[in-house]
C-alpha cells in the first residue's frame, strides 16, 4: 500500500516523466499479475495434472496383477533398473529367470528382475504383470502421483511468474532505448548551440 500510495504522489512530482510513471504502472501490473495470476495457472494445473495422475494410478492398478513368481537360476548381469519408483539406493535387484502364473492362468517363464540379495532356485517373490502376463513395472501410486501433480502447479506458477517479469523486463528496455533515441534527438538539437546563450562567448 505505501508504494501505490507513493506512486500516486509522485504522478504530480514535476520532475515525474511519462516514462518514470510508465514504468511504474507497468511495475504494480506485473506484481499483481505474480501475486493473483501465477497462484491460479498453478493451481489449474497442478489440478489438472492431479486428475490425470490419478486416473492412470486407478488404470494401472486395474490393469497390472501382482503374482508370485519363482526362481528357476540366476542369469549373468543385471541390466539397469527400468522401474524408477523401485530404485532404491540399498535395494538389490537381481536378474533371474523365473516361472509365474499370468492372470489367464497360463504358465510363464523369462527373465525379470528379482528383489532378492542372494536368488537361489525355489526361491519366491512377488512380480507385477499385464493382463497378458508379460512383467511390467509397479504401478504408480497415489502419494507419487501428488507429489508429481503438487510440482507440476509449482512449475506453471513459477513459469508463470517468470514469463511476467521477463515481458516487464522487456517492455522497460524498450522504453529506455526509446528514451535514450529521444535523448540523443535532443542532443543533437541542442549540442551545436551549448555553452554559448549566457556564456559570454
Amino acid at each position: 500500500m505505501r508504494a501505490i500510495s507513493g506512486l500516486w504522489r509522485w504522478r504530480h512530482n514535476p520532475l515525474c516523466r511519462a516514462t518514470d510513471l510508465a514504468e511504474a504502472w507497468l511495475a504494480l501490473a506485473a506484481l499483481l499479475l505474480v501475486l493473483l495470476a501465477s497462484p491460479v495457472i498453478g493451481r489449474l494445473v497442478g489440478g489438472a495434472a492431479q486428475d490425470a495422475l490419478q486416473r492412470s494410478v486407478r488404470d494401472q492398478h486395474h490393469a497390472r496383477r501382482l503374482v508370485t513368481a519363482t526362481v528357476v537360476r540366476e542369469l549373468a548381469g543385471s541390466p539397469l533398473d527400468a522401474d524408477p519408483e523401485t530404485s532404491t539406493g540399498p535395494d538389490l535387484r537381481s536378474r533371474v529367470l523365473a516361472d509365474w502364473t499370468a492372470p489367464d492362468g497360463t504358465a510363464r517363464r523369462g527373465p525379470v528382475l528379482a528383489s532378492l540379495k542372494d536368488p537361489r532356485p525355489g526361491d519366491r517373490f512377488r512380480i507385477w504383470t499385464d493382463p497378458r502376463g508379460r512383467p511390467a513395472a509397479r504401478p504408480l501410486d497415489p502419494a507419487t502421483a501428488t507429489t508429481h501433480a503438487v510440482l507440476a502447479g509449482v512449475g506453471a506458477a513459477l513459469a508463470t511468474a517468470g514469463l511476467v517479469e521477463g515481458g516487464r523486463r522487456l517492455v522497460v528496455w524498450r522504453m529506455v532505448l526509446r528514451r535514450y533515441a529521444r535523448w540523443d534527438q535532443a542532443w543533437d538539437r541542442t549540442g551545436p548551440d551549448w555553452g554559448r546563450t549566457g556564456a559570454g562567448s
